[in-house]
């Protein structure tokens, strides 16, 4: 078998978009002696850095295998990276005889082989496993996890091939009844949040919009910037009742003072006169005495 130069081809025919590496159509370990089966692995790549940060090592191999090691790339977004057209280092070694290196094609999908997969990327690695056994003319049952056929290797994982099997058989059959990514989507948005009723107490507050969908997370900070806006609300009269407080004591303080002042006065001059009879007195009586003599 030749250098399998419709692979571009055939990956365009899921629907999903295509890049073609440079150099796939000659890239290889010589031509690719047959297909007769699929082999679906993980890249166990970096958790982020784009939709496909392992194509580097997919296209050029790493210490140990040589370049290529797999004649397609999966990205996150659903994007298939074509990357070789001949033989790939991608499986050995085997326990099945159609899935070794030079009887299978090799799917490498980016995950770090622990993280979620997105819908879309097990769509469009289901449309494009259904494509491959439609141009080689096999049955869904050929479609294996690298774990499957290698006792070594545990990808892709989480994947129930039982299932994903049982996708790619319809669509080979023409049973397209599978959701799209959007749909999806759409299910998941759905079943994980909830329409604001107009007698809900958020609703009537005007922290939410009745009709309005939200989750649980932006449903809790939205009240949670409420509240903090009328706490801070409630500071600010604490503060202007506290200052006025101040004031009103001060206040009450000067009213207070000024009765004692008075009273202190009172006294004063009441000592005064009191002093001053006194005297008068006393002048008096030496007067007197003075008289007398």
């Amino acid at each position: 078998m030749p250098f399998l130069t419709q692979l571009a081809a055939v990956a365009k025919r899921t629907g999903f978009p295509v890049t073609e590496v440079a150099g796939w159509r000659s890239r290889g370990h010589g031509p690719q002696p047959a297909v007769e089966g699929i082999v679906c692995h993980h890249t166990a790549g970096p958790a982020g850095g784009g939709d496909y940060p392992s194509l580097a090592v997919v296209r050029d191999g790493r210490p140990g295998p040589d370049r290529p090691l797999s004649h397609f790339g999966l990205g996150r977004s659903g994007r298939i990276y074509v990357v070789a057209a001949g033989r790939c280092w991608h499986n050995a070694p085997s326990t099945s005889s159609l899935h070794d290196n030079s009887s299978s094609l090799g799917i490498e999908a980016e995950n770090n082989g622990s993280q979620p997969w997105p819908a879309a990327q097990l769509d469009a690695y289901r449309r494009l496993c259904a494509q491959l056994c439609t141009e080689f003319g096999l049955p869904a049952a050929r479609v294996r996890a690298h774990r499957e056929v290698n006792r070594q290797k545990p990808d892709p994982h989480s994947i129930n091939m039982t299932d994903f099997r049982a996708g790619i058989a319809r669509l080979i059959a023409g049973e397209d009844d599978m959701p799209t990514a959007k749909e999806i989507a759409d299910a998941v948005y759905e079943r994980l949040t909830h329409e604001v009723s107009a007698d809900t107490w958020a609703a009537k507050q005007g922290i939410l919009e009745p009709g309005q969908r939200v989750d649980a997370r932006t449903a809790w900070r939205q009240t949670w910037a409420y509240g903090k806006d009328g706490y801070h609300r409630v500071r600010e009269i604490l503060t202007l009742l506290r200052g006025q407080d101040v004031v009103d004591a001060n206040a009450a303080a000067a009213h207070r003072a000024r009765p004692r002042q008075g009273r202190a006065l009172s006294d004063a001059t009441h000592r005064g006169g009191a002093g001053r009879r006194q005297h008068r007195l006393q002048f008096g009586q030496r007067r007197s005495a003075g008289s007398t003599a």
